[in-house]
């Protein structure tokens, strides 16, 4: 028995999104997808040089690679993120993404000297059901989890990156914030609408007005950061946190996920959340619930143990 899944539609005589339910799939959909279905590598993936991959078992590390920019994002390198996310989405063999910056930094956000010089063939697709972000993958609604392994500066579209992982593993001296206030650049890649629900209006709204830098220990307290481990230490802790996510039964684990978010981005009432839970979460019980219920009665996972499951 397969799992209810997200597919998004746009109702247009609305404006709003519509759900629609679907028993055919594991891998779900997003809002749009770029990419076609394919088995990644081992090995590290160039794509194209500013985006590299590496596949590590069930779990896809996925690179922002331009350190001489601080991982700024320009045009190629949102569209690269958005082929990669939208093809581990896609992928049965994979359960967890971990989203990084190589040489030291996050992402400085978009690249404002593209922005600068080249504003004539930057062509943004206003209808969020009809294309890209500017950053790439912000428009995307994954089926599956992705962890941000955040050093250094995660900031104006680096921190909507951020946004967009379920889970933000951030170094101690890492910064985060909506720098981009300084210059008159919006929060287009969804930055309004996660934040305030991640931590809270008048925090979001600290952020949002002011633009100051905002330190791993006060993202901790804020629920911005879920972890804040030592320098150089982000990439490998959310490595590690992958592994254990993905080795657990994926049927029940992205139901839950996925009702979580129903519920507060998409569900009009209570009893509507509700539901959408039962729906999504009791085919689960004939497809992963009894074996795991027999396992438990033979004594594994006894006393709370996560080990050997």
């Amino acid at each position: 028995m397969s799992l209810t899944l997200w597919r998004l539609s746009c109702n247009k005589g609305l404006g709003r999104s519509v759900l629609h339910k679907t028993l055919s799939s594991i891998t779900g959909q997003a809002f749009y997808s770029t990419a076609s279905k394919q088995t990644r590598p081992n090995a590290c993936s160039a794509a194209g040089g500013m985006v590299v991959t590496e596949r590590r078992g069930t779990v896809m590390l996925i690179g922002i690679n331009r350190p001489e920019v601080r991982n700024a994002v320009n045009h190629e390198t949102a569209h690269r993120l958005l082929v990669e996310l939208s093809a581990f989405d896609q992928d049965n063999n994979i359960n967890v993404a971990v989203l990084h910056g190589v040489g030291g930094n996050f992402c400085a956000g978009y690249d404002l000297k593209e922005l600068a010089h080249g504003s004539g063939a930057l062509k943004l697709e206003q209808d969020v059901c009809r294309g890209p972000g500017p950053m790439g993958p912000s428009r995307l609604k994954l089926s599956k989890p992705l962890i941000a392994a955040v050093s250094g500066y995660a900031v104006a579209g680096g921190l909507e990156l951020a946004l967009l992982a379920d889970l933000r593993v951030v170094e101690e001296s890492s910064v985060m914030g909506v720098f981009c206030r300084r210059f008159g650049v919006p929060l287009i890649d969804g930055g309004t609408v996660r934040l305030p629900q991640l931590i809270g209006l008048s925090h979001a709204m600290d952020l949002i007005l002011t633009g100051r830098p905002v330190r791993a220990q006060e993202a901790l307290t804020f629920g911005l950061a879920n972890r804040v481990v030592p320098d150089g230490q982000a990439l490998q802790v959310a490595l590690e946190l992958a592994e254990q996510i993905s080795s657990f039964p994926q049927l029940c684990l992205r139901a839950d996920r996925n009702s979580a978010y129903h519920a507060v981005f998409d569900a009009a009432s209570f009893t509507q959340a509700m539901q959408y839970e039962m729906d999504h979460g009791f085919p689960v019980i004939q497809a992963e619930s009894i074996a795991g219920a027999t396992k438990f009665s033979s004594g594994t996972g006894r006393g709370g143990t996560f080990s050997k499951l």
